[in-house]
């Protein structure tokens, strides 16, 4: 029965090649809202299967899912759409998931800080989607000086979804990798880690870096600016908060 809850978790805590799932759903899913609650509630799910099967996690999953984080975030660095590269980091981070050896509790917790900030970024999306009918980087670059509010915004974004201090992916991965034995796996986390900078790096200047197309765009009003920035500082004390109970 353990088993049966380990590999139904890993359609929600997702293994390739059952993350095809969530990134098709994701990928078809209409509304920027609807999306983003799907990239919360989705690695909720598995990480209740994974509490409900009342097992250790087998090692052959492990390294399963850690082949699985290595190979969306791997390919996350040639994407130019920022909607792809949303769902795959997604895949990639929660994969990471089983081999976390928290609590149930701040399991959740855990998946809960490596989705928000994912799910800011699609709401964001979701706004450049409505300007531009596109989230291409190949085809929008220069947001900086078209729109610098919401290009800073979506820096912001970006960096907080690769997990940089302070947000709570960081505190997340930190904790993780202290967990592994010295040796391979803590390796492998941390290059995974390192392929998420990179990706983000590239995405950033395909978005933001550039002289633009000349096109009009509205930008952020100053009011959805704060309250994105404000999110964003709530994500910040998040990862500060988590950092108390995981270090």
């Amino acid at each position: 029965m353990s088993l049966l809850l380990f590999l139904v978790a890993g359609l929600f805590l997702p293994l390739f090649p059952a993350s095809i799932v969530f990134n098709r759903g994701l990928a078809t899913l209409n509304g920027p809202g609807r999306r983003a609650l799907l990239l919360i509630l989705w690695p909720q799910l598995g990480v209740l299967l994974i509490t409900l099967a009342g097992a250790p996690i087998p090692g052959w999953l492990a390294v399963w899912a850690l082949a699985t984080a290595f190979l969306y975030a791997y390919r996350a660095i040639a994407l130019g759409d920022l909607g792809l590269w949303i769902g795959f980091l997604a895949t990639s981070a929660w994969a990471l998931l089983w081999l976390s050896d928290s609590t149930p509790a701040l399991r959740h917790l855990e998946a809960l800080g490596l989705s928000l900030p994912l799910a800011l970024l699609t709401l964001l999306g979701g706004r450049l989607e409505a300007l531009l009918g596109a989230v291409s980087t190949r085809l929008r670059p220069g947001l900086a000086s078209a729109a610098p509010r919401y290009a800073s915004i979506l820096v912001l974004g970006v960096l907080a979804s690769i997990a940089t201090p302070i947000a709570p992916g960081f505190f997340a991965l930190t904790a993780t990798i202290a967990a592994q034995p010295l040796g391979a796996p803590a390796v492998a986390i941390a290059l995974v880690w390192l392929f998420w900078t990179w990706s983000g790096a590239r995405l950033i200047q395909g978005l933001v870096v550039g002289p633009g197309s000349g096109e009009r765009i509205s930008d952020l009003s100053r009011s959805a600016a704060w309250a994105y920035g404000m999110a964003l500082v709530a994500l910040g004390l998040g990862g500060i908060a988590l950092a108390e109970v995981l270090l």
